[in-house]
Formats: structure tokens, sequence, C-alpha cells
């Protein structure tokens, strides 16, 4: 082969060795690009599985609930008794003296005053009072209707511990809201012998507190015990039924996010709660 053939054959091949390794490079180069671009996308979702799992264990650890307290509001203090019952408890009284609240549909009372006056054979003095205090759920410290029962048993606690009570009864009340206690006895003053008697009734997250005490004043006899605490019951249920009236028949039912515990109605035997108040 001659020298000038050999050369033109060199000149038409270099073109092609170039173009093969022009072509290797540029794969040679790929290579690391494409492990770049993988390592990312191992990277990214590493990152992504961690959000998830992040996100997985916040909806994991749900807020707290509690059982939503059945009754809402408070009836008016100064309305819970009928105009026959004032007439029978206190028929004197002109008119109800309502407490002071910051917040009537958590906290409210009404008392009433009666002196009949009967000259020179003395008088009958009666003095009654109903306190209705409503509780609230609350995830810290319980269901409503277990706060309740807690004042409640604290309420006829106080009420047997009276400072000076003489003859002190305690027993349970039926057909009045959930529970009832009702704690009667004597208080001697100055004026005359008293005849306490208090009705402690939980219905719901309601507590009622009812106070009604007797005297015989100036020489004039001293009431019938019994009968007091008789009118007292019956004041003390219909008390309880104005707090039902007052937020409608469905309220028992309540809003539950969470079940509340129960118990039974207290008995005699226990010591309920309720708070005395002897006043004159």
């Amino acid at each position: 082969m001659s020298e000038g053939t050999m050369q033109r054959r060199a000149q038409r091949e270099q073109p092609e060795r170039a173009k093969r390794l022009t072509r290797v490079l540029v794969c040679a180069a790929a290579v690391p690009v494409m492990l770049v671009a993988t390592g990312c996308s191992s990277d990214s979702g590493s990152d992504d599985g961690g959000d998830k799992a992040a996100s997985a264990s916040a909806s994991a650890s749900p807020s707290p609930t509690v059982q939503a307290a059945a009754y809402r509001t408070l009836p008016e203090a100064c309305g819970v008794l009928s105009k026959k019952t004032l007439k029978d408890l206190a028929p004197k009284a002109k008119s109800g003296k309502e407490g002071t609240s910051d917040d009537v549909a958590s906290r409210a009372s009404c008392s009433w005053s009666s002196l009949d006056n009967n000259g020179v054979k003395g008088s009958q003095f009666r003095w009654l009072n109903v306190s209705l205090l409503r509780f609230e759920s609350d995830t810290t410290r319980g269901p409503g209707e277990k706060l309740a029962q807690e004042y409640y048993d604290k309420q006829v606690r106080e009420v047997r511990a009276t400072p000076g009570a003489k003859g002190l009864n305690a027993q349970a009340v039926a057909g009045t809201g959930d529970e009832a206690t009702a704690v009667r006895y004597d208080l001697k003053k100055k004026e005359g012998t008293f005849k306490q008697q208090t009705v402690v009734a939980r219905v719901e997250n309601v507590v009622v507190t009812l106070d009604y005490n007797g005297a015989g004043l100036a020489g004039d006899k001293t009431p019938d015990a019994a009968a007091l605490l008789s009118d007292a019951k019956k004041a003390a249920r219909e008390a309880v039924l104005s707090v039902t009236r007052a937020n409608g028949p469905s309220a028992a039912s309540g809003s539950p996010s969470a079940p509340a515990s129960g118990r039974p109605s207290a008995s005699a035997s226990e010591e309920p709660s309720a708070s005395a108040s002897g006043k004159s």
C-alpha cells in the first residue's frame, strides 16, 4: 500500500475515533451526575419519612377530653319556689333577698325572712334560704357531675359538724334529684331555740342547699320540728325541679366526649355534704 493511500486512510479514520472518544467522555461524565441525583433523591425520601413519622406521632396523642356538664345554667334563685310554697314556709316575707354573685349562671342564692308577731303571745320566726351552685366540666379537675358530688359530700359533712347542734339527725331524701340528704338539729340562741332543717340535693352537676329554720320567740310555742322538716323537703324538691326545667328536657343527656364515672345515691349512713346556717 502506497504512502499516499495510507495517509488518506488515516485521515478518514481520525474523525471516527474522535467521535467515539467524545461519546465515551459524555457517558463517563453522566455517571457521577446520575449518582448525585440518586443521592439527593434518597435524602429527600428520608426527610419525607421523618415528617410523616412526626405527623403520625402527633396524631397518636390527642388532647384530653372530659364528659360535658349536663346543665349549663341556673334558674333565677328567687323564683325557684312557688308563691304557695313561700306562703306556707315564710308567710310574712314580703320578697326574697337575692345574694350577690358575679356569675348567676354558676352561683346564685335567695333568702326570705318572716316574723309573725302575735303581740303579748310572742311571735313566730321563719328563715328560708336556697343556694344553687353549678359545676362545669374541666379537663384537669374532671367532669362537672364528679365535682358536684364532691361538693355535695363536703356540704353534708359541714352541716353535720355544726358547732352547738343538739339532737342532730341525718336521713336520705328520696325523689329529690340524683341524691339528697336532710339534716336537722336544734340550736339554742339568746332569743330562743331554733329548729334548723337543711336539705342538700344534687341533680347532675348542680348542688341545691335549702336551709329552713323556725323559732317561737317572746314566749310563743316552739314550732314542730317534724312539720318544718316536711316543708323543707317539699321546698327542696321544688327547687331541684326548677333547675331541671331551666335547662330544658334534653339537657341531662349532655354532650359526652369521654365517659364519666357514676355513683349511687348517698345513704343516711354516709357523711354527705350540706351547709347549714342557723341564722335568725
